[in-house]
């Protein structure tokens, strides 16, 4: 039964629709006509340099910050407007605060302060979605004594409970070594198989990219390429995208694209 929340076949063509979606802060371009639409029930992957607007992307998407050009959501057979789950790069929080995994998750599902106790439905919901993410028996643990794995599988159950159809989850595994990072992807992997969640997924790690991700979208601040892994990840692609940033490129070992940058000469200087 726990796998039972399927996320909501849309009834339209598409989960999501971004057209021309610009952002400007503070007198800079943060995103420039960015025109996207992730393949529905599938998961996507955002890739670009830093301060490429990934981030940016995501929150205009949740409608936290403002934009020009439109961003369409997806309706279910029901007429209703797709719902949208995040999960963020991370949570700023006091580690010493007497939090537990089961308060955190019941912060978001219920109206009454939780001093106050857990009602027993958001009781029921975080059980349910800490299990789904491989989490049982977590609920007493303090929140603060989770290590950067735990932590995110938190964050995700936090956004399941949402009951999202559309899954944003901005580096997820950023500060995650390398094995928690693919035990976290085949999470996704298997979540993915149980529901028809569309997945946005930022992240710096290329080779879980290749291996998890259906449809790419290139972004350095405007689309610089987009379309199926298979024919977007090409090594002149990364090279484009990365071209300044090339250390970033492949950065599980591979470094193939140093000595193109210092072919350049110029380095890094607009950090």
């Amino acid at each position: 039964p726990a796998m039972s929340i399927a996320a909501r076949k849309p009834a339209t063509d598409y989960a999501l629709r971004l057209r021309d979606v610009t952002v400007r802060l503070g007198g800079r371009t943060i995103l420039e006509n960015v025109s996207f639409e992730p393949a529905v029930g599938k998961l996507n992957a955002i890739i670009g340099p830093n301060g490429a607007g990934k981030t940016t992307l995501l929150r205009a998407i949740l409608g936290l910050v403002p934009y020009t050009g439109t961003i369409e959501r997806g309706r279910d057979a029901q007429g209703r407007l797709l719902r949208l789950g995040y999960v963020p790069q991370r949570l700023d929080f006091d580690r010493g605060m007497p939090m537990t995994v089961l308060d955190f998750l019941c912060c978001g599902l219920q109206h009454r302060p939780i001093w106050l106790g857990h009602s027993r439905r958001a009781r029921q919901l975080a059980t349910e979605e800490l299990a789904r993410v491989g989490g049982a028996g977590w609920e007493h643990r303090p929140l603060g004594k989770l290590s950067g794995g735990e932590l995110q599988r938190v964050l995700l159950a936090g956004a399941l409970t949402s009951r999202p159809d559309i899954l944003l989850l901005d580096e997820p595994v950023s500060g995650v070594d390398v094995a928690g990072e693919e035990l976290f992807c085949d999470l996704l992997a298997s979540l993915q198989k149980a529901g028809s969640y569309t997945m946005l997924l930022v992240s710096h790690d290329l080779s879980i990219v290749t291996q998890h991700a259906e449809y790419i979208l290139c972004l350095n601040r405007s689309v610089q390429c987009q379309g199926s892994t298979v024919e977007t990840l090409t090594a002149e692609n990364l090279r484009a995208l990365y071209h300044q940033d090339a250390a970033l490129y492949g950065h599980h070992g591979s470094h193939e694209g140093h000595s193109h940058d210092h072919a350049h000469g110029h380095g890094h200087a607009h950090h």
